[in-house]
């Protein structure tokens, strides 16, 4: 993917760019996210010097594996980094402006999935 992926939160005080080709696209059903987000939070991930932020973002730390991105007026969850891997970012999907000419790979944490719906896209299921 050769085009720039760019993206807000829903009050659009915060922006991203994403000038590298994004990698990982997966949709995770973890508790976290799914609180979070209110569902399933779909996302993937780019080296962070390929990423660029504007704008006053607040990250929280909710377990020691991760810490995750939020705008501090509207709420949006934007952003992922793992602390195993804290040079790259994984941002919200839901979040860019535009086709993102990405395709989702996977499920990942289904096991933690909630009850209300089912997962039968014929995506790999992880966790």
């Amino acid at each position: 993917m050769g085009d720039v992926l760019k993206g807000c939160c829903a009050c659009g005080q915060i922006h991203f760019t994403c000038r590298g080709a994004p990698k990982g696209a997966a949709v995770c059903h973890c508790g976290q996210c799914r609180k979070m987000s209110g569902h399933a939070w779909a996302s993937a991930h780019v080296r962070r010097e390929e990423f660029e932020i504007e704008g006053p973002i607040k990250w929280l730390r909710l377990s020691e594996k991760a810490e995750r991105g939020i705008c501090p007026d509207c709420g949006s969850f934007l952003f992922w980094v793992g602390a195993q891997d804290p040079e790259y970012i994984s941002f919200a999907l839901g979040a860019i402006d535009g086709p993102t000419g990405i395709t989702l790979g996977r499920h990942i944490f289904v096991s933690d999935k909630a009850d209300y719906y089912l997962l039968n896209d014929g995506l790999k299921q992880e966790g």
